[in-house]
């Protein structure tokens, strides 16, 4: 079986907009869909009174509902089901193994725009190494649609071997028929700042260095995907804000993260981070070594 979408359904509106999500990018990969419940079972004291019986009917009808719209909006698509009696962080990195891409739901800052990544949400993320596309309920898939001409993002990283994060964003370029958009940004080397009379020449030649960079980075993969209309955004400052102003109006913002071994640590760089929280369109996070 090729690979699979997986997504997070647990009956809110968050997980509902995720899985409309999920639905239309399995349907446009031609893959199968799989909705996955998980219930850290027992729940008391959280839910007293609450019993077994209880807690599957609402698992079932939750998957039920999904089920019966999504095949409403997607005839043809094949969708499963998992109920797992588990901790939802490990239940759902597990069901990810097998899967081309794990899609979650997260909620919207109000008025604000972004996300709120909640533990659960953030456990999984940096527990799995399959790309995980983060969704809000504003990222409803009925508009814009796949296709509709605006752009994927994607963070570049100059200094670090990322083949799966750009593999990853052409594909999904090329999936939309749309622009994909690389941003990179940089910083003065730090010695700079102990320099009594900074040559603003300097500063040029280092953006026109970096830019090269980022042309040889690209270069491969615009062979590779010849289909693909990538443009490329180079600048001196903070990555993380560039990518959340390029966020809005974009289908897709794509960042990496390293694929850390240890269990110490967040798993998450400054990058993914402030992106993961304040963007304007769905995450997709892409774990590379």
């Amino acid at each position: 079986m090729p690979h699979h979408v997986t997504v997070g359904v647990d009956g809110s509106p968050e997980s509902r907009a995720a899985a409309r999500w999920a639905a239309q990018e399995a349907d446009v990969r031609h893959v199968p869909l799989r909705l996955v419940h998980a219930v850290d079972w027992p729940l008391d004291p959280v839910f007293p009174g609450l019993g077994r019986q209880d807690v599957d009917r609402w698992a079932d009808q939750a998957l039920t509902e999904a089920v019966d719209e999504l095949h409403q909006r997607h005839p043809r698509l094949e969708i499963t089901t998992r109920c797992l009696a588990a901790r939802p962080a490990a239940a759902l990195a597990s069901e990810a193994a097998d899967a081309g891409l794990l899609v979650l739901g997260s909620r919207g800052l109000g008025g604000l725009v972004g996300f709120i990544v909640g533990s659960v949400a953030l456990s999984t993320l940096v527990a799995t190494g399959t790309p995980v596309v983060m969704v809000r309920v504003a990222d409803d898939p009925d508009s814009p649609r796949i296709g509709s001409g605006s752009e994927v993002v994607l963070g570049v990283d100059i200094h670090e071997s990322c083949d799966r994060v750009l593999a990853f964003a052409f594909e999904e370029a090329a999936r939309r028929n749309c622009v994909l958009r690389a941003v990179h940004g940089w910083k003065m080397p730090t010695a700079y700042r102990y320099v009594p009379f900074f040559d603003p020449d300097a500063e040029q030649d280092i953006g026109r260095s970096v830019t090269h960079m980022v042309d040889d980075m690209l270069l491969p993969w615009r062979h590779k995907f010849p289909d693909v209309d990538v443009s490329h955004s180079v600048f001196m400052g903070s990555a993380g804000d560039h990518l959340v102003r390029a966020s809005h109006g974009a289908q897709l913002v794509v960042v990496g993260r390293h694929l850390r071994r240890s269990p110490l640590g967040t798993h998450l760089g400054s990058v993914a981070h402030a992106v993961l929280h304040h963007a304007a369109a769905p995450v997709a996070v892409v774990a590379h070594e």
